[in-house]
């Protein structure tokens, strides 16, 4: 799998994992009516992986309003497997995964679940007027286009849960 060049807040950097069991239920403990659940999926784990020590990072913040609670997948298939309706919040689905791409995975969601926010992202370029018109769905609301900057991501995501 190939990385985004660039500076570490940008998504497809290479940053080690470590994530204790303290941190984990330190986070639990913080569920709130203010939680939003965020499920992501994507097939590159460098992108999951900064994604979520992205909002762990906003999360952390003293003026931030909103707790994000992230699920990721880098398998769409298992993802949709153990998908939950009406659990999550948001969806943030990349458009070209090589077992099910994010079109077709947004098209099970949406007959899985009433009323999802949905934002897909994709590495390329989106025209998302063609897009929109080949795929009229009720639950894509945001296109994204990586690499994305974390502050513009967390910054799209709250936009998108307003």
């Amino acid at each position: 799998m190939s990385s985004f060049s660039g500076d570490d807040k940008h998504l497809g950097n290479n940053i080690p994992c470590q994530q204790s069991e303290q941190k984990q239920q330190q986070q639990e403990e913080k569920l709130s009516p203010f939680t939003k659940r965020i499920l992501i999926v994507d097939d590159d784990i460098d992108i999951t992986f900064t994604i979520k020590k992205g909002f762990e990072a906003e999360n952390k913040k003293d003026d931030n309003k909103i707790f994000f609670k992230l699920d990721a997948y880098n398998n769409p298939l298992q993802a949709l497997s153990e998908f939950k309706p009406d659990f999550y919040d948001l969806i943030l689905i990349d458009i070209n995964m090589p077992t099910m791409d994010g079109l077709e995975f947004s098209a099970k969601i949406l007959n899985l679940d009433v009323n999802p926010r949905i934002c897909l992202m994709s590495s390329g370029m989106i025209n998302q007027d063609a897009l929109a018109e080949q795929h009229p769905s009720r639950g894509i609301g945001c296109f994204i286009t990586k690499p994305v900057t974390i502050e513009n991501l967390v910054g799209r995501v709250k936009a998108e849960l307003d």
